[in-house]
């Protein structure tokens, strides 16, 4: 029986076999990928997160025990193998492990429910029914790798410019937004939403403590069914005092920059096997007006998802804003140019990358006055924000901010058909499990 404490002690990972290993007794842990038998010899592939060796064992030079034990494993078992490092140019990586000792940790039922070989075409929908063994593919393993560099480096890059990380209440008692596409839960007597948008909160701290950034995840009670669309979300934003839209889209160029060229630099292996080739972008500014019409859209509306796809192969590979867009479209709290309830145009922008939406931000309303008369207008009662608006009364400085859809920056840069094959464990319309 193996020793857990000695096993994570003395394990190696398969990424860390050198050639310097060749010859030196190893212990390796992982799951059973692939299995072949030749009669006098038999292979199995073990995979880690980190990369697949093969394990190879001859009859003459092999234990009875080890040789009938490679015989009975089933693929994704999960499996201990102790033995030599021995160098083989056709093996997989250019080396493999002569077997001394193998002992099955957790047994796999057979038949699998899904495919998880590298080329499966088993479809996304029961993939993800699966979706925890799913996670055994490396394409899938690839993706959340990918994933987790963009949020580590989404929050290096703000550790760096001195922002400080928030962590925002997730339950809320009024539209965070406005609208009426919220989550219900009852909190004790009250009445309660999981939140929309972290929007109102991390306002309140960027005037005080001026720079704030946050990774949380919020909730649309929207009854789309697209891929691009999901109803919880991972949202990557940030709020700066003394800034307007100008300022916090720089802020945005520079970390998608970051971002991609950390994903560049650090997952290659990741980008290859998905097939993906990702250059740094460059920045374009359009005016709402300018973008419009390069889209061929109608002024005074949102863009259609085919018309963020035009202006996007107009400029292919690059980061797209369009900044000053009507207020009659902006939610309540973004600022109307000039500071006039009635401006037409506000200081909201949005910005494409990759064929969609991948940003919405711009200068926020600091004046209760105007907060109160912009709530109206959007058919809001003002006093469902209350102490929203109270924040606001002792010293706030203009400022401005914007939020990134994690999973849906993952599906650009991975080059995926679906944003919930970017979600670890979706949910939409119609799945709550795994």
């Amino acid at each position: 029986m193996v020793n857990l404490g000695e096993l994570a002690k003395n394990r190696e990972m398969v990424v860390h076999l050198r050639p310097e290993d060749d010859g030196k007794k190893v212990v390796i842990a992982g799951w059973l990928y692939d299995a072949r038998d030749l009669g006098k010899i038999k292979f199995i592939i073990v995979r880690d997160i980190s990369g697949d060796i093969q394990v190879t064992a001859f009859k003459p030079e092999c234990s009875p025990e080890v040789f009938k034990a490679m015989s009975q494993l089933s693929r994704e078992s999960v499996v201990v193998v102790k033995g030599i490092v021995k160098k083989n140019a056709k093996a997989p990586g250019g080396r493999e492990i002569v077997p001394e000792e193998i002992e099955v940790l957790a047994d796999a039922e057979q038949p699998l429910p899904i495919d998880v070989s590298d080329f499966s075409k088993t479809e996304l929908a029961k993939r993800l029914d699966y979706r925890f063994l799913d996670l055994h593919r490396r394409r899938t393993q690839a993706i959340f790798k990918i994933q987790n560099e963009i949020a580590h480096s989404f929050r290096e890059h703000f550790y760096m410019k001195k922002f400080i990380e928030m962590q925002p209440p997730c339950i809320i008692s009024a539209a965070s937004e406005g609208g009426t596409e919220l989550f219900p839960v009852q909190y004790f007597e009250k009445k309660a939403y999981l939140a929309q948008s972290p929007q109102l909160y991390k306002q309140m701290l960027a005037c005080s403590i001026e720079r704030t950034f946050m990774i949380t995840p919020v909730w649309r009670a929207e009854k789309h069914n697209t891929t691009r669309h999901i109803n919880e979300i991972r949202q990557m934003d940030i709020e700066v005092a003394f800034a307007d839209q100008m300022g916090v889209m720089k802020h945005l160029e520079e970390a998608i920059i970051f971002i991609v060229t950390n994903v560049v630099k650090k997952c290659k292996d990741e980008l290859d096997l998905l097939g993906v080739t990702l250059k740094v972008p460059k920045a374009v500014y359009l005016s709402y007006e300018e973008a419009i019409k390069k889209a061929g859209g109608k002024s005074g509306e949102d863009f259609t998802p085919e018309q963020e796809k035009k202006l996007c192969e107009i400029y292919k590979g690059d980061i797209v804003f369009t900044y000053s867009w009507p207020s009659s479209i902006k939610p309540f709290y973004i600022m109307p140019q000039g500071e006039k309830k009635d401006a037409i145009l506000s200081e909201g922008f949005d910005a494409l990358y990759g064929g969609m939406e991948i940003c919405s931000g711009g200068q926020r309303i600091h004046i209760p006055k105007l907060l109160i008369e912009r709530l109206k207008a959007k058919g809001l009662n003002p006093k469902n924000f209350e102490s929203y608006i109270d924040s606001f009364r002792y010293g706030s400085p203009s400022h401005s901010g914007w939020s990134i859809g994690l999973e849906r920056l993952t599906q650009i840069l991975c080059g995926l058909d679906s944003v919930k094959e970017a979600t670890l464990f979706p949910r939409d319309r119609d799945r709550l499990t795994p």
